[in-house]
């Protein structure tokens, strides 16, 4: 049943093949089997699970199921669930029960689907790797020696080893579309606003953005029709009608414009991901595409933009992680000076406190306007030059990430070299696009993704085009060694 898509677990589903239940028993059987090895879970919700299997077989019963009515599928544990403990994966929030659900966790839930549990992440959302996780690194399926990539590793880790139909992300700086690379998974990240960030704890604001990881394209159109949608809740969400994006999903590719960005190909790109990522774009031109060199000129701005932007978001956001009101307390304060000092230093982690102290600084009084005002002018220029190219192409795509999956510990005590493993992403929310991560060819034995970036609220495009290239290969198709 693992090997099935949600289209097929549907369909399974409704003509009575299994029941949600038997389901729902077998992934939660593979997560006891397989994720000893991977850690790609932090709470595995067993007893929650068979109650919604059993609630969602009723429903299937009663003729009043959907498409993802009793499919069983695993949170991101940055998103509040009621009753359930939502740790962002860091020990200042490890006590941590939220006391209501996020607005995804609520749209899913009422289109039927089964919450198997939460997945591990970087902690706060905040890496590249899934290593400053406080519950331990995740590992990659394909090589349990490398990382899944960050920050929604855990996520990506647990759909490729088939421990999970699929799972919800976030993606701040490339946090869906880096691990779906390295995992050889799908993952979109929609248009800012485009799903609710109520309920999500905060890193960046402005760029933190929900999506689904899953094994296809087909699939991540079932689960982000399901996740979409205004929320009154959110200041940040577009009133904006919610689209069947499985419904567009046939047409072909004939007269496609695509735009081949040429900033993507230069130094930093690993040769065999390079070969890789071309071997798709030929694919694309055998579907009838048209393909052409368009170029981002201030693409090369966006990770120094972005390592301003987004620690001054988190210096703001977390600056309610303060021992007072939740999470982690220190023992025995003196005073309240010593309540915030110790209470923050032992429940934040290095990479936490080094993104505070960087967004702190560039916010201060003196450096606002060197630091933070002018990352905000060169975001307005990346957006620019994204505007541009829409003028003259349909769909641009690249490299997801520059390299494969790189062994755990390579890049800890090197920040620099771990923040450029988004160079590709980062752009794409600096602007507040839709971009999403599909398997090409793997390199040296380990997959690779092929980026696609769209215009605002274009996912039906991008998920139309993914879903022609996975029907004309089988890259998606490959199961990592073990986890068959």
């Amino acid at each position: 049943m693992h090997d099935k898509s949600i289209a097929e677990l549907s369909a399974g589903l409704k003509s009575g093949e299994f029941s949600s239940v038997e389901l729902t028993r077998h992934f939660l059987d593979r997560i006891a089997a397989h994720d000893g090895r991977l850690n790609s879970f932090i709470t595995v919700t067993e007893e929650g699970a068979l109650a919604q299997a059993a609630a969602a077989d009723a429903r299937i019963q009663a003729g009043d199921a959907g498409p993802l009515t009793g499919i069983p599928l695993a949170h991101k544990d940055i998103f509040c669930t009621r009753g359930v403990r939502t740790s962002c994966a860091s020990k200042m929030l490890d006590p941590f029960v939220a006391p209501y659900d996020a607005t995804v966790v609520t749209n899913l839930a009422e289109a039927g689907v089964v919450m198997l549990g939460k997945t591990n992440m970087d902690e706060f959302a905040m890496g590249s790797s899934n290593e400053t996780s406080w519950y331990g690194p995740v590992r990659n399926p394909w090589d349990t020696d490398r990382v899944p990539g960050g920050s929604s590793g855990g996520s990506a880790s647990a759909v490729a080893a088939r421990l999970c139909a699929a799972a919800t992300g976030t993606d701040t700086g490339g946090s869906i579309r880096q691990p779906a690379s390295f995992c050889g998974i799908t993952g979109i990240k929609p248009t800012y606003g485009r799903v609710s960030r109520y309920g999500m704890i905060a890193f960046a604001s402005s760029l933190d953005q929900a999506g689904p990881m899953t094994r296809s394209a087909e699939d991540a159109a079932l689960l982000l029709t399901g996740m979409s949608g205004f929320d009154p809740k959110d200041s940040t969400s577009i009133d904006r009608p919610v689209e069947d994006y499985a419904a567009a999903l046939g047409r072909d590719l004939k007269g496609l414009k695509v735009g081949v960005v040429k900033e993507f190909f230069g130094d930093g790109l690993d040769a065999g991901v390079g070969a890789s990522v071309q071997a798709a774009i030929d694919e694309l031109k055998k579907l009838g595409a048209d393909v052409m060199e368009v170029s981002l000129p201030n693409s090369g701005l966006s990770v120094p933009a972005y390592y301003v932007v987004a620690p001054a978001e988190c210096s703001s956001n977390l600056s309610r992680m303060d021992g007072v009101r939740f999470g982690h307390r220190c023992e025995d304060p003196r005073d309240l000076t010593d309540l915030y000092e110790r209470s923050r230093s032992e429940g934040f982690g290095d990479e936490v406190k080094r993104r505070i102290l960087i967004g702190t600084y560039a916010l201060s009084a003196g450096y606002y306007d060197a630091y933070y005002l002018k990352a905000q002018k060169i975001r307005r220029l990346i957006s620019d030059d994204f505007k541009q190219a829409f003028e003259q192409v349909d769909v641009l795509v690249g490299p997801s990430a520059p390299d494969t999956a790189f062994k755990l510990g390579a890049k800890s005590d090197d920040p620099v070299s771990m923040y450029l493993s988004d160079i590709y992403t980062i752009a794409v929310n600096l602007a507040g696009l839709p971009g999403m991560s599909i398997p090409a060819a793997p390199a040296n034995g380990l997959p690779v993704g092929l980026q696609l970036i769209g215009n605002y609220f274009e996912e039906a495009r991008l998920l139309n085009v993914a879903h022609q290239l996975q029907l004309a290969t089988d890259w998606h198709r490959a199961t990592p060694g073990g986890f068959e």
